[in-house]
């Protein structure tokens, strides 16, 4: 639906980063031989960066490092949701994301940390909430089913 047609709730930088707490998994956003891709990540939220746990042998890290990428996780439903996107730069930091780095304190756990994990700066924010009783449309169901 195009944007100027949805009804929505365009959230501030402290709410969509309060909504990116609460969730485990996104999509990861990257260039990938010059075309755009798409990968399903674990991911936790600390000290101003989304960090995803990853294998050192990856593919997805030639593509990513030093990159600018996007970030997306949302949450929708017949009653409402609300998507969060994230634009920043990308880097690889060897070892596994440390145990004490997750904001807030005690989130909840990823899948087993890898080798490394990548780091994405929270560089641009930006978010939505559809209001209670959003319909939701009737694509919607046959696009994720």
């Amino acid at each position: 639906m195009p944007e100027d047609q949805r009804s929505h709730e365009v959230l501030g930088r402290d709410e969509c980063l309060r909504l990116l707490s609460t969730a485990t998994v996104g999509r990861l956003s990257y260039t990938s031989a010059a075309l755009p891709a798409i990968a399903p990540v674990s991911f936790r939220l600390g000290h101003g960066e989304i960090l995803v746990p990853a294998s050192a042998g990856s593919p997805l890290l030639p593509a990513v490092r030093s990159a600018v990428v996007a970030f997306q996780v949302d949450s929708l439903a017949c009653g409402g949701g609300w998507s969060v996107s994230v634009i920043g730069f990308s880097r690889v930091v060897p070892g596994p994301v440390p145990c004490g780095l997750t904001d807030p304190p005690g989130s909840a756990p990823t899948a087993a940390d890898g080798d490394c994990h990548i780091a994405v700066h929270l560089d641009l924010v930006h978010g939505w909430r559809a209001p209670a009783g959003w319909a939701v449309p009737p694509w919607f169901g046959a696009a994720i089913g």
